[in-house]
């Protein structure tokens, strides 16, 4: 709100026009929380960033319904270093078995990278059936 008063031509400070809301019986929106940062001040990392074609590799489901309302799902397998899309795998059920099938598939093509990320890497099959030499499997 403020931008659009300040791009009319009235000069409000933010704070102004909160505290205006307030007086009116208006809900005031919550500040917006701050992106986390990748390095700490001391310089130590805190999420690994990809270096290389093939150091890290991420997955993640996607949920969508078509038309008629039925559900599918999408596997997305993604090169963060070259933003590649490297798998994209479509049915009505996919579970972490699809998972193996198609890393397994992209190992054998492009051979096993360093990291794979996920957002839930605590899926116990996954952890287990991926004994791939030097590859991790981290959030």
């Amino acid at each position: 709100m403020t931008a659009l008063l300040n791009q009319a031509g009235w000069h409000v400070n933010h704070k102004r026009v909160e505290r205006i809301w307030r007086r009116e019986g208006l809900k005031v929106p919550q500040k917006q929380p701050k992106k986390g940062r990748l390095w700490l001040n001391d310089g130590s990392c805190i999420r690994l960033r990809p270096e290389r074609p093939n150091h890290v590799w991420s997955y993640d489901f996607v949920h969508d319904r078509t038309d008629d309302g039925r559900v599918y799902r999408t596997l997305n397998i993604i090169d963060e270093f070259t933003r590649e899309a490297l798998a994209i795998r479509v049915d009505r059920k996919l579970n972490s078995i699809d998972v193996v099938d198609a890393l397994t598939d992209l190992f054998i093509l492009r051979g096993p990278p360093a990291f794979i990320r996920s957002d839930n890497p605590s899926r116990p099959l996954l952890r287990n059936s991926l004994p791939v030499s030097g590859t991790r499997v981290y959030r």
